[in-house]
């Protein structure tokens, strides 16, 4: 699989599926998730609003993943996940890696072969870049997926060089 890093924008990326970092409600929210139900459309909330009404009533579970329309997206679809709140005193890496792998196992599900992914839960989650960028990279890494190519857009310089420091490490 190839692994790409780019600085920029998940909502204009033109790739298959791209990751949501989302939270359990599945009903939007602020970050990269808001980002991506503002720009993909009411199609993207109507699509999670069924899975809440049908399959996902108590919400997705951290470390999950499910997904949806793309909306007026490039991507056809969204791959929704929950990450895990960062704690000093808990090791939350299985849950932050499952983000990942369970991600791919959706994207595999519904036959994407290029996937963008944000830096899951370093944003209001406050998973450290340092220690979120090798989990991540791991997970991706270690995946048995028929995903070709993974791209993680980073939204700023800082989350761009730990990535590029997981990657190369």
């Amino acid at each position: 699989m190839h692994i790409e890093l780019v600085q920029g924008d998940i909502t204009e990326q033109d790739v298959d599926a791209i990751v949501d970092a989302a939270n359990s409600s599945l009903l939007g929210g602020g970050g990269v998730d808001g980002a991506i139900h503002r720009r993909g459309g009411a199609a993207i909330l109507e699509a999670c609003q069924h899975l809440r009404a049908t399959t996902l009533p108590k919400g997705l579970p951290a470390g999950k993943a499910v997904a949806t329309t793309g909306g007026k997206l490039r991507a056809r679809w969204v791959i929704h996940t929950v990450g895990p709140v960062f704690s000093k005193t808990e090791d939350r890496s299985r849950v932050l890696a499952s983000c990942h792998t369970e991600s791919l196992r959706v994207a595999d599900e519904i036959e994407a072969r290029t996937l963008a992914f944000p830096a899951i839960s370093t944003g209001v989650y406050g998973y450290p870049l340092e220690l979120a960028a090798p989990v991540a990279v791991g997970a991706v890494r270690t995946a048995a997926t028929l995903v070709e190519s993974v791209r993680f857009v980073l939204f700023d310089e800082p989350a761009y060089r730990a990535f590029e420091h997981a990657l190369h490490s």
